[in-house]
């Protein structure tokens, strides 16, 4: 309802308060809770949890992969005057919320949420790096040239190292080979070092993860 789509379909879920009660029927999960009534919000004529206290549960409940890149879709989606106070009300959800399952999760991820990547698999990407242990990179990093005109914008750099990690999505870069590889080539002449990652890193990220650390030791930290 509120447009976040990382969270892959599934059935509709229903909150009622404890003294309602609705038949359970296919395609939808009925849930029993304790909500007020600023807590709902009408979306498209429709009774909606409010997007901080639907986001709190997604970063608590689901899946790590899907729960980081749904909210970085919601901080995209929220003017960036208002992201600060998103964020600290959805921290407040998570830290007052009856279930305390999954609060440390929660908490972890909406600290790695920047609404930054452009794609949930960059957000996918992000959560893979912590679970490897990896100090965060800043997504969407940009690169100047001389004159202060921005030339580049990379997927996750860690500046310090001059170390970039660029995921290469099939529909964005399917065309794309040759004009990366010259791209790669002036940023390495620009004292980068380069890593691509695809799809298939996020299934099995130890070709990945090896060559960032390996980049990393290069620069002459130990990873």
């Amino acid at each position: 309802m509120w447009g976040c789509s990382a969270v892959p379909d599934g059935p509709v879920h229903v909150l009622l308060p404890y003294s309602r009660k609705m038949s359970a029927r296919p395609g939808v999960v009925v849930h029993s809770g304790v909500f007020e009534e600023q807590d709902v919000h009408d979306v498209a004529d429709l009774p909606t949890m409010a997007l901080d206290f639907a986001l709190t549960e997604v970063l608590c409940r689901e899946n790590r992969r899907d729960a980081l890149a749904c909210a970085d879709q919601a901080f995209a989606m929220t003017p960036e005057p208002e992201r600060a106070e998103f964020r600290a009300a959805v921290a407040e959800r998570i830290r007052t919320r009856r279930d305390p399952r999954g609060r440390r999760r929660g908490r972890r991820l909406l600290e790695l949420a920047t609404g930054l990547p452009e794609s949930p698999a960059e957000s996918w990407t992000l959560v893979l790096f912590d679970d490897a242990g990896l100090p965060m990179p800043t997504p969407q990093y940009p690169i100047y040239d001389l004159s202060g005109r921005e030339i580049y914008r990379l997927d996750f750099a860690w500046p310090e190292l001059r170390v970039a990690v660029e995921y290469d999505g099939y529909e964005a870069h399917e065309h794309k080979a040759a004009r990366d590889q010259v791209r790669d080539r002036d940023l390495r002449r620009r004292g980068w070092l380069v890593i691509r990652a695809t799809s298939a890193d996020l299934a099995e990220p130890t070709r990945l993860l090896g060559e960032i650390g390996s980049a990393f030791r290069a620069r002459g930290l130990a990873a």
